[in-house]
C-alpha cells in the first residue's frame, strides 16, 4: 500500500501593501507618501501620535477614502477599494475600537445579519447548524443564544474578531483593540490572534499605544508622524525607546517627576457607604469604602463599565449620591462650588470638552472659571474683568504649554492635548488638597501623556490626596501608590502596588 504524502496547508492570510498612499483634504495634507507593506501571516503594529495618519490610512485601506494619489496592493495584485463593501469582497475587514453589535440582538443573528448575502426568509436552524460547524473550527467561541447585551467586554470583542473571520476576511485590521478588556483578556485574544497568524490563517494590522502588546504580540511595527511613514523594522530589532523617538521627533517630553516618599500632609479623602446609581436607576456603585491621605495617589482599576464613572461623576456633583457619606479632614464634603474652595478639590475629568469646559467660550474664560467671581478678576464681588481673564490666561497658557492661536480662540478649536493642558492649567495652578482624575490621559498623544502624569505625580508630592480612576492599567501600574479594583460596582481588592501585579489585578478586574 503506497502512504500518501500530506498535503501542505496553503496559507490564507493575504499580503497587502500600500504605495506612495496620499491624502489631501482642502489644504490639509492628511496622509504623504506612505507606503507600508504587510506580509501574509504577518500580525503588525501601527503606531503614531493622535493625527499621524493613522486612521486616514486604513480609511482608505478600507474604502471609506478615496486616495488622492498611490494605490493599495493585495497579494501583489492593485486593487481599486472604492467602498467597505468592496473592502469586504476583497477579504479585508476591521474590528473597531468601540463594538458595533446591535445588544438585543444574539450573538448567533449579530453574526447572520452581518452578511451581504441574507435571504428574505432566513432559515434559522439551518444557518445555526453552519454557525456551530464555524464555531468548531475556530480557537475560541462565544455563547451564540444569547442577547450580546448580556456578554462581557472580552465575549463581545471576540464575537467581532468572529463576526470579520465568519464573513471571511483573511486581513484584520485592528482598532485599539484590547481598550475595554481586562489585561487576562486582552492577552487571551492577542495570542489566540497571533497564533492564527503564525498558521497563516489571517493577517493581521493593529493600530495600538501600548509597546507592551507591541512587543508580546507583533512581529513588525510601521510608525507614522504627521502624515509619514517615519520608520519601522522587525519587533526585537527596533526597541521601545526607538518607537518613542520616531513617534515624537524633536518633542520635548517633559520628564515624569520624581517620587518624593513620606510626604507629610495632614489631608485625608474619606468615602463611607457609597452608593450611587446608573441612568436607569440601577445600583451602580454599591458600599463603597475607600480611604486616600494626602501624599498618596490610589488608582482605582477596572473594565470600562463597572461603576468607576457614576463613582467620578458623584464625587464631582455631576449625578446625586443614593446613600453613604464623603469626608475630607473629618468634615462632610458636598459636591457644591462652597466646599470645592473651601477644601481646595479640583478634578481632571474624563471627556474634558463634554464634562470640563463650555465648548464656545474662549481659552481665557474657561481656565477663569475657577477664580472668575473673586479678585483680581472680579471686582465688588460682581464686576467681572476681562482684560484681567484674559492676562490671567495668558500666564497659565504660557505656564503649562496649551497650543492656542490667543487667549480669545474658542476652546473647541483647540486639539484634545490642548484642552486638557487647558484645564490641567485651571485645576492645578493653585493649592490643591484634593484631587480628582479620570482616564486623564484618553486619546492623547504621547508627549501629552508624559506632561499630565508627570503633573499628577508633582501634586502627589505637594501632599495632595490623589483619586485616579483609569481604564489603563499601565498608567494604574506607574502612578499609583495603592491600587483598588472596582468590578460590579464593588471594591473587591486593595492593595499597596509593591505588594500586587498585573495578574492579580486583572483577575479581581474580571470578576475573579
Amino acid at each position: 500500500m503506497t502512504l500518501l504524502s500530506p498535503i501542505a496547508k496553503q496559507p490564507r492570510g493575504m499580503a497587502l501593501e500600500t504605495r506612495g498612499m496620499t491624502k489631501i483634504f482642502g489644504s490639509l495634507v492628511a496622509l504623504e507618501d506612505v507606503s507600508i507593506r504587510v506580509g501574509a501571516g504577518e500580525f503588525h503594529a501601527l503606531l503614531g501620535e493622535n493625527g499621524a495618519g493613522k486612521s486616514t490610512l486604513v480609511k482608505c485601506i478600507m474604502g471609506f477614502y478615496q486616495p488622492t494619489r498611490g494605490s493599495l496592493m493585495i497579494d501583489g495584485v492593485e486593487a481599486a477599494v472604492q467602498s467597505p463593501a468592496q473592502a469586504r469582497n476583497a477579504g479585508v475587514g476591521m474590528v473597531y475600537q468601540h463594538f458595533t453589535l446591535v445588544p438585543c440582538l444574539t450573538a448567533a443573528e449579530n453574526m447572520v445579519i452581518s452578511r451581504g448575502d441574507v435571504p428574505a426568509v432566513i432559515d434559522w436552524r439551518a444557518e445555526k447548524r453552519a454557525l456551530e460547524a464555524f464555531m468548531d473550527r475556530m480557537p475560541f467561541r462565544v455563547r451564540l443564544d444569547v442577547p450580546v447585551s448580556s456578554l462581557s467586554a472580552g465575549e463581545k470583542q471576540k464575537l467581532e474578531i468572529l463576526k470579520q473571520l465568519y464573513l471571511d476576511q483573511r486581513f484584520l485590521i485592528l482598532d485599539e483593540p484590547t481598550s475595554v478588556l481586562t489585561p487576562g483578556e486582552a492577552d487571551e485574544i492577542l495570542g489566540l490572534l497571533h497564533d492564527m497568524a503564525r498558521q497563516g490563517d489571517i493577517t493581521v494590522l493593529m493600530i495600538t499605544h501600548k509597546f507592551r502588546e507591541v512587543t508580546a504580540f507583533c512581529d513588525a511595527v510601521t510608525v507614522l508622524r504627521r502624515g509619514r511613514m517615519i520608520g519601522g523594522g522587525k519587533v526585537g530589532e527596533v526597541s521601545t525607546d526607538d518607537m518613542s523617538r520616531m513617534m515624537i521627533g524633536e518633542t520635548v517630553v517633559r520628564k515624569s517627576a520624581a517620587r518624593v516618599a513620606g510626604v507629610a500632609s495632614a489631608t485625608k479623602l474619606e468615602l463611607v457607604a457609597v452608593y450611587v446609581d446608573n441612568n436607569e436607576d440601577l445600583p451602580a456603585v454599591q458600599a463603597v469604602d475607600l480611604k486616600i491621605t494626602g501624599g498618596e495617589i490610589v488608582g482605582i482599576a477596572g473594565v470600562s463599565g463597572n461603576g468607576q464613572s457614576e463613582l467620578v461623576e458623584a464625587i464631582s456633583g455631576q449625578r446625586p449620591l443614593k446613600d453613604g457619606r464623603i469626608f475630607i479632614d473629618g468634615k462632610p464634603f458636598e459636591a457644591s462650588r462652597r466646599d470645592y474652595d473651601t477644601f481646595k478639590v479640583f478634578g481632571l475629568p474624563e471627556e474634558p470638552l463634554k464634562n470640563a469646559v463650555v465648548r464656545r467660550m474662549t481659552v481665557a474664560e474657561n481656565i477663569a472659571f475657577r477664580g472668575f467671581d473673586k479678585p483680581p478678576m472680579a471686582g465688588l464681588g460682581w464686576w467681572l474683568r476681562p482684560s484681567e481673564m484674559r492676562r490671567k490666561g495668558a500666564e497659565l497658557i504660557g505656564s503649562y504649554r496649551v497650543k492656542t492661536p490667543s487667549t480669545d480662540t474658542p476652546i473647541e478649536n483647540l486639539s484634545g492635548g490642548n484642552v486638557q493642558r487647558a484645564v490641567l492649567a485651571r485645576e492645578l495652578s493653585g493649592d490643591v488638597r484634593v484631587l480628582i482624575v479620570a482616564n486623564p490621559c484618553f486619546g492623547l498623544d504621547f508627549a501629552s501623556v508624559a506632561d499630565i502624569r508627570a503633573q499628577i505625580i508633582d501634586q502627589r508630592n505637594r501632599g495632595a490626596a490623589v483619586l485616579l480612576v483609569s481604564e489603563d492599567l499601565d498608567e494604574i501600574l506607574e502612578l499609583s501608590d495603592r491600587v483598588a479594583v472596582m468590578s460590579g460596582g464593588r471594591i473587591t481588592h486593595v492593595a499597596p502596588i509593591a505588594e500586587t501585579d498585573r495578574n492579580t489585578i486583572g483577575k479581581y478586574m474580571a470578576g475573579h
